[in-house]
């Protein structure tokens, strides 16, 4: 049986980063926080983003087919919060950010992050409440140095 309070705990500890996955369907962008994300390969390079089912950028990227992930640096708390709540209820989430469209997939970059990379899927898990998504990277790019944002940093908890 499995102790329900034992498996929340343990999967809290799992470290996370914390993203801004750049979506597009059609001429229309969107972005949310993403923090279950990691490098799954290096040959061909992958990464794995997984996607709660019932958000609109999930149809975004089961549509295009592809995502972008914006690296935020820490101490950018604020503007991963931003993107953390559905569009459906807060509007257009990038009003009053400065971003730009990869060249590779026309997805939405924040210009104020570490870097990005932008991803083909190549791969999905459809099993759960989140899409288990495969990326291949096919672009990437540095905006400047810096130490990355951890979601243990920021108090709140996505897990268990």
């Amino acid at each position: 049986m499995l102790d329900e309070q034992a498996k929340k705990t343990l999967l809290r500890k799992i470290p996370h980063g914390l993203y801004i996955c750049g979506v597009k369907n059609g001429e229309e962008v969107n972005g949310f926080t993403a923090s279950w994300v990691m490098q799954g390969s290096f040959q061909p390079p992958l990464v794995v983003n997984c996607v709660k089912q019932d958000s609109k950028s999930h149809a975004s990227i089961a549509a295009s087919g592809v995502f972008a992930l914006s690296f935020l640096e820490a101490g950018q708390k604020d503007l991963a919060q931003k993107f953390f709540k559905p569009q459906r209820r807060v509007g257009n989430k990038f009003e009053d950010v400065d971003f730009y469209l990869g060249e590779q997939t026309g997805c939405p970059i924040i210009s104020d992050s570490l870097g990005y990379v932008e991803c083909r899927v190549v791969g999905a898990v459809d099993r759960g409440d989140h899409t288990v998504y495969v990326g291949e990277v096919i672009g990437a790019g540095v905006h400047r140095e810096g130490e990355p944002l951890l979601l243990e940093s920021t108090g709140w908890q996505y897990g268990g």
